[in-house]
């Protein structure tokens, strides 16, 4: 005699029906949410975007960061260099644009936090690559390798075991709190408060997240925290849509607690002076890479640069130099 599946396994089965499933048990139908339910909800969200603005500044340089730019203890020619190339990459392998914010963002605080030996150079094409390499671990579903992340006109290649040095030491003097609060924290919020009705939710935070990348070259929006940017981005994007043309920094004051109007249109001010078109960017010219070697070797490789063939007969003679115990390669107009 046969055994069925069902035989078998009936003692498994559950005997719930959908009467019951959509049920409390007794076969009553479930509490609807009431108007008091929600608005607890929405005071719950009120209070953790609050709580956000009151930790933000635990996450961007202090407001003396600017001061090493106007001092010259900072380059900020190397800095835009720098965010351009990171900018590059972000485009290049179609990153989301808060992993180029977030890469930035580590690579401004450490600078705040930390000198290099120079001020340009190397040193600032490593600390770009170790901060965008981190920010894509963050927030990329898939990362490219440390060599294959060196692409867009980096000047030096790095060996995958230096750029991981380099994180580490990324991660320590950033006391490894890389959950970053950033304007993208607060674009959905604002956007909502603005479109209650969400008709123009999307396009708001779109149009939002383009104005802050087309100005994270400008190292003057640090005078304004991550909340007071978005809200001000918020505002310069709802100019777009005839709907919003009347809404000011008055009414974004009032979107949550810690946000101040006077902030808010010093910033909003800036962006419109940068951002009333979204010019293209100026970005470096692109230089012949050359292989930082961590191990002194007999000899230096040198990465060839993507080129035709009428431009191989130009060879250009290398030297060699010996930089903290490491073997590296510079063209003749680097010397």
């Amino acid at each position: 005699m046969s055994v069925s599946y069902s035989d078998c396994f009936s003692d498994l089965l559950c005997g719930e029906d959908s009467d019951t499933v959509f049920s409390n048990g007794g076969g009553e139908d479930l509490p609807e949410c009431s108007s008091s339910d929600i608005e607890s909800q929405f005071a719950d969200i009120d209070e953790s975007i609050a709580g956000l603005i009151e930790d933000e500044r635990n996450f961007v340089p202090g407001f003396d960061y600017i001061e090493k730019f106007q001092s010259q203890s900072l380059s900020a020619a190397a800095r835009d260099e720098s965010v351009a190339w990171i900018l590059k990459v972000q485009r290049h392998y179609g990153f989301q644009p808060l992993t180029a914010y977030l890469a930035v963002n580590y690579f401004d605080r450490f600078l705040y936090s930390r000198s290099l030996p120079q001020t340009n150079g190397w040193p600032l094409q490593l600390l770009s690559v170790a901060c965008l390499s981190l920010a894509a671990k963050m927030e990329e579903p898939l990362v490219p390798s440390l060599l294959d992340l060196q692409v867009e006109g980096a000047k030096y290649i790095f060996e995958p075991k230096t750029i991981q040095r380099m994180e580490f030491l990324v991660l320590r003097i950033l006391d490894w709190r890389l959950r970053s609060i950033t304007p993208f924290s607060f674009l959905s919020f604002f956007a909502a408060k603005l479109d209650s009705l969400g008709t123009f939710t999307a396009f708001l935070i779109s149009r939002a997240s383009q104005i802050i990348l087309s100005n994270i070259q400008e190292a003057s929006f640090h005078e304004y925290w991550p909340s007071c940017i978005a809200a001000a981005t918020i505002l310069c994007a709802a100019n777009d849509l005839p709907n919003f043309s009347l809404v000011n920094a008055e009414h974004a004051e009032s979107w949550c607690h810690g946000l101040h109007k006077d902030k808010i249109v010093g910033c909003y001010e800036l962006v419109q002076k940068y951002a009333i078109t979204l010019r293209p960017r100026r970005f470096p010219r692109v230089y012949p890479q050359v292989r930082v070697m961590t191990r002194t070797s007999t000899t230096t490789t040198v990465a060839s640069s993507d080129s035709s063939s009428s431009s191989s007969s130009s060879s250009t003679s290398y030297k060699r130099r010996k930089l903290n115990n490491s073997w590296w390669s510079v063209t003749d107009d680097d010397s």
